[in-house]
């Protein structure tokens, strides 16, 4: 029997950052952290493989990372938890004795089984397992006509990166617009255009009825009738909490199937932590359930878990997800934090909108600049911002940035105002027109 103190069963970016953490904080306990995979994916450079990087082992997460921390890898599978004595069951029946568990399972890619035609030949889920996005990578080489389901972050990266890589593709979704969980219409139909400019043929607001052919793949059918030609399906619909392990032992989830969780990361049983997309999500501002898995909340999950492993060592709860995105679709960038204009409305919250245009570096006539625009959204009684959306050049991923740490500590328009930026010539807007500052007077304008 191997023993530990602690366990984390996972390997993607939740249950690393918790196993190197907790090496860190605990430097006397050991830490073993075990994962069915040989090698792990980056999550969000999956799309890549199939465009820019053409090479799945190009998007490796590094081993070095754990063993440079110290923890302790097993490559192997966990296929039950005796959570009374406290072991881990392997595929083979080797038994892991630990002290802590953290399960870190992540989460599985949906799979529409209403769709007839779904379990086709060359119909794509996308699971991060290097051997089967090689075999697709590989099946892909020969085919021209894609069809990409779904227009949310996924399906929008991969149908950019197939397009880089020469292939005809369209992009379905059943929403209004793409991306419009993270975006108001607005920079939803930048994106979008920015799509069509680049010859991606974008359905949105409209159902796949079928996906039709004999054996393999040869045509998807809309529920207005339309056909289109593919010789290859992606499914990029969401994902689900990957949770079957916790619901074995008699943890708590909830209707969706993610792992309740505190603040802390405890689940329904002692001594068992759960992070990552397994996990459940509670809005920062509702408390609500909401299904945000990004590797990013992974992160700052593991960290709180595996801070207070051994009681509430660091008093640093989970207050809830703020719902950070950022993507780049051919040569624009979008990213979103908090609330759109469209939730916080239909939430009751009363809001006063604030934005701003100017040019990414000064002057803008310098080469590489790009034209950013910039919505703060804020509380119409306090002034307490609670969204920003940007679309622009590359700078927007480190803006918003500081954009979710605003509405994080619940800064007012009239703090952004007068936040103070470093600012030059080469790398970003100008002082006098600084977005940030900029669209939080234009929304104090628009209070009075």
């Amino acid at each position: 029997m191997i023993k530990t103190d602690i366990l984390v069963i996972g390997g993607s970016a939740g249950g690393i950052l918790t196993a190197t953490t907790a090496k860190k904080v605990y430097a006397d306990k050991k830490v073993v952290l075990v994962r069915k995979n040989k090698t792990v994916m980056v999550p969000c450079g999956i799309p890549y493989i199939f465009g820019t990087l053409k090479d799945t082992s190009k998007n490796r997460i590094p081993d070095a990372m754990l063993i440079n921390a110290g923890v302790e890898l097993l490559v192997d599978e966990i296929i039950k938890i005796d959570k009374e004595n406290k072991i881990a069951i392997l595929a083979e029946n080797e038994e892991i004795a630990y002290d802590k568990l953290i399960i870190a399972t992540g989460s599985l890619p949906i799979i529409p089984k209403f769709i007839n035609g779904y379990d086709l030949n060359n119909v794509f889920a996308i699971l991060k397992d290097e051997e089967y996005l090689n075999d697709i990578l590989n099946k892909l080489v020969n085919m021209k006509d894609i069809v990409v389901i779904g227009g949310g972050f996924i399906g929008v990266e991969f149908a950019e990166q197939l397009k880089k890589d020469g292939k005809n593709v369209t992009i379905v979704e059943v929403a209004e617009k793409c991306l419009w969980q993270a975006f108001d219409n607005e920079i939803c139909d930048i994106a979008e255009q920015e799509m069509k400019d680049n010859n991606i043929d974008v359905k949105s607001g409209i159902r796949v009825k079928s996906i039709l052919g004999n054996d393999k793949v040869e045509e998807v059918e809309l529920e207005n009738g339309e056909k289109i030609k593919a010789d290859a399906v992606i499914l990029g619909m969401g994902v689900v909490p990957n949770s079957s392990i916790a619901k074995e032992v008699g943890i708590m989830v909830n209707e969706k199937g993610a792992i309740v969780v505190d603040e802390y990361m405890r689940t329904s049983e002692k001594d068992i932590f759960a992070v990552g997309d397994c996990a459940e999500k509670r809005c920062f501002f509702t408390n609500k359930n909401i299904p945000i898995l990004l590797a990013s909340t992974a992160a700052m999950e593991a960290k709180v878990a595996a801070s207070n492993l051994y009681g509430l060592r660091y008093v640093r709860e989970n207050k809830g997800i703020i719902s950070a995105f950022s993507t780049k679709v051919f040569n624009k960038s979008f990213a979103a934090a908090g609330f759109t204009e469209r939730r916080a409305k239909e939430e009751g919250f009363e809001v006063i909108i604030g934005k701003s245009t100017t040019m990414d570096k000064h002057p803008g006539s310098l080469p590489e600049t790009s034209k950013l625009d910039l919505t703060l959204i804020f509380v119409k009684t306090s002034g307490v911002l609670i969204g920003a959306q940007i679309s622009g050049g590359e700078s927007v991923g480190e803006m918003i940035n500081i954009l979710s740490l605003a509405i994080q500590k619940g800064l007012t328009a009239n703090e952004l105002n007068t936040f103070q930026v470093a600012t030059h010539p080469l790398l970003t807007a100008s002082p006098v027109s600084y977005p940030i500052n900029a669209a939080a007077l234009d929304a104090l304008i628009n209070i009075k």
